[in-house]
């Protein structure tokens, strides 16, 4: 059993992140709250936050509980009391901050996607092989695995409860570009952002789709889109002239699996009405598993091999404390948010790194990722061309 994270005898792991806006936010609540809920390790201390702005890196490292702030992610990297890097940046980025920090030594967790193009996810998963030769460990902040849920299908799957599997559809829906007006951010420049929606949420329902399968996607039919081909530059007057987006807006495939299942996917942020809707479902020959991210506590379960006339999906609230993760939170019934996510994000992290294991997910989890976006881009410049990965 690890040290309980409650002794004054567990040893620290220093902490340090560069970028602290949305996802900068959700890593540090995580960080600040996850020895107080899991027995972990080794218990993180929040070193030091890096950020360009030197004013908006004091505030927001004051505001999170961050010891002290840096302007450059170099400096923080050199940190003596940092021992791991979270990378919580763009994707342009990724590359340069997590190959410097895993060539020095250092512990990574990056946000996904890994990078914005294949070559830098490719020398980013070789960095990271070098790095583990020494001990060294890096994991990709694909946070959904750590929904109690979806790790709760997992383990069903590899149980064999829904058998062989046929059919996976996954769709990340939200609605937060519908409107012309919303003005051009760097999410909506390549060169910042590397993809769109694809990049962006699509991302997402791949890891799932290949994390609950236990199969790689093997080949890709793609299209993708642009609703809205110009924006006003933040923080623009009226009469601004606009500039291109350019990155989709909607990214729509079809793919299969090695062991012969197809898959769908959609990932659009013009689906009005939809603000964070990511769901994903597993068709096999003895049953389905169902997931549907607002409804985060459930997953629905159907069992063919049932009599029909009592068979049917039913609703499992995932709140028991033998579910994945929900041994240290609160008692059944009382449900987990969005947040926890992370926190159990970093519960993982620090019990792999303090164990010398590997983390899931690897950053060559995340190279394959790379390599499915990769190809529903080139599929979808071909005419949606079958595009092997």
């Amino acid at each position: 059993m690890p040290a309980r994270s409650s002794q004054p005898d567990t040893p620290e792991l220093g902490i340090g992140m560069v970028g602290y806006a949305f996802m900068g936010a959700a890593h540090s609540r995580a960080w600040a709250t996850v020895a107080q809920v899991f027995d972990v390790p080794l218990r993180p201390r929040m070193a030091a936050l890096a950020g360009r702005d030197g004013a908006a890196a004091r505030a927001a490292a004051h505001r999170f509980g961050w010891r002290h702030a840096e302007t450059d992610w170099r400096a923080l990297i050199n940190r003596d009391d940092v021992q791991l890097v979270d990378i919580c940046t763009p994707g342009d980025t990724h590359a340069e901050i997590a190959i410097a920090a895993l060539d020095a030594g250092k512990h990574v967790l990056c946000e996904k996607p890994l990078a914005n193009t294949l070559a830098e996810a490719e020398a980013m998963a070789g960095a990271a092989a070098r790095a583990a030769r020494n001990g060294v460990r890096a994991m990709v902040g694909f946070n959904y695995r750590r929904v109690p849920a979806v790790a709760l299908a997992r383990r069903l799957i590899a149980e064999g409860r829904i058998g062989t599997l046929r059919h996976v559809r996954a769709s990340y829906l939200q609605d937060w570009l519908a409107d012309a007006a919303v003005p051009l951010t760097w999410r909506l420049q390549r060169e910042r952002a590397g993809s769109g929606a694809l990049g962006d949420i699509g991302a997402h329902a791949i890891d799932l789709a290949q994390y609950l399968s236990g199969e790689p996607l093997t080949g890709v039919s793609g299209l993708m889109t642009t609703f809205v081909t110009e924006r006003s530059p933040a923080g623009a007057s009226g009469g601004a002239e606009k500039a291109p987006v350019t990155v989709d807006d909607a990214a729509l495939f079809t793919g299969r699996l090695p062991s012969g299942a197809v898959a769908l996917f959609e990932a659009t942020r013009f689906a009005t009405g939809r603000k964070n809707a990511l769901t994903i479902e597993l068709n096999g020959e003895l049953g389905s598993l169902a997931f549907d991210l607002e409804r985060l506590n459930e997953l629905s379960f159907y069992d063919r091999t049932e009599s029909g006339t009592t068979a049917g999906f039913r609703r499992i609230l995932v709140t028991e404390p033998d579910h994945p993760y929900l041994e240290a939170w609160w008692p059944p019934g009382h449900v987990l948010g969005w947040e926890h996510t992370f926190v159990n994000q970093a519960r993982d992290l620090l019990t792999d790194i303090a164990a010398g294991s590997d983390p899931e997910p690897s950053f060559a989890d995340g190279l394959q990722v790379q390599r499915v976006l990769a190809a529903v881009e080139h599929s979808a410049a071909h005419g949606s061309a079958w595009t092997k990965i």
